[in-house]
């Protein structure tokens, strides 16, 4: 499927009602808790999620309203920050891998696997034959993972650059987010159209075991909303009891 960014909004729909939206979320935010009580207890399946978006797109903010119910002992979060020495000598997925889901969990990657075709290809630090290799290896990654029990769930956070540009106006500004500011936050949004690009031919060519999601994110209540309505709808899908309670003696 192809995907063009420019002609999705980034805003909630002018026919969606704010207060009542906020009314579902809750009701779909207890309905997770009690799915994700569901994985744990059958341990059949694991679940990976994966947040992608510009810097300031709302991953953090995402993670902390979205999963607020959910019980921590059930639930990971990974961050993926610039490849450290130690991880670039090995195999560019040995980082990602370590952090996939046991049965039972949900596992949150912070952007993912696919930090090592954006970048790379924004500021062509690798080749094209070894950025299509990387593609092919994620693919046959996802594939081996939902082989093994591993429900993948991708978000693309959609932002405008509007919207961008004034939240990292914020980190910049308000002393109490200026701890999240990077000055990559401002060198980076330059390579919008880049980015851009490269996320649409991520989306074409990454779709074969999970498909995309494009959320509009510049509401956040509605991003909070449509992304646990989504989960909800992908854990109810798996069908899962409870296991049968073991004979006492």
């Amino acid at each position: 499927m192809i995907i063009k960014l420019n002609k999705i909004d980034t805003k909630a729909p002018n026919d969606v009602e704010k207060e009542s939206t906020k009314k579902d979320f809750e009701k779909y935010s207890k309905r997770l808790g009690e799915l994700q009580n569901l994985l744990y207890a059958s341990k059949e399946k694991s679940v990976l999620i994966i947040l992608q978006g510009m810097d300031a797109s709302g991953k953090d903010g995402t993670i902390k309203n979205v999963f607020n119910g959910v019980n921590p002992m059930g639930c990971k979060v990974k961050s993926f920050k610039k490849p450290t020495e130690e991880e670039l000598s090995y195999d560019f997925l040995r980082r990602i891998h370590i952090h996939t889901p046991q049965k039972g969990m949900i596992q949150i990657f912070n952007r993912s696997q696919y930090e090592d075709i954006l970048v790379p290809t924004v500021h062509k630090i690798v080749s094209t034959k070894e950025l299509e290799r990387r593609m092919m290896q994620i693919v046959d990654f996802e594939r081996m993972l939902n082989e093994n029990g591993t429900e993948i769930l991708k978000f693309y956070l959609h932002i405008s650059p509007e919207e961008q540009k004034a939240r990292i106006e914020k980190r910049i500004y308000d002393p109490k987010k200026q701890w999240k500011y990077d000055p990559s936050d401002t060198t980076e949004a330059k390579y919008w159209d880049s980015y851009i690009k490269v996320y649409e031919k991520i989306f074409k060519e990454s779709e074969d075991v999970a498909k995309w999601e494009v959320i509009p994110a510049d509401d956040k209540w509605y991003r909070n909303y449509l992304i646990t309505k989504h989960i909800v709808k992908k854990l109810e899908a798996l069908k899962m009891k409870l296991p049968e309670r073991k004979t006492l003696i």
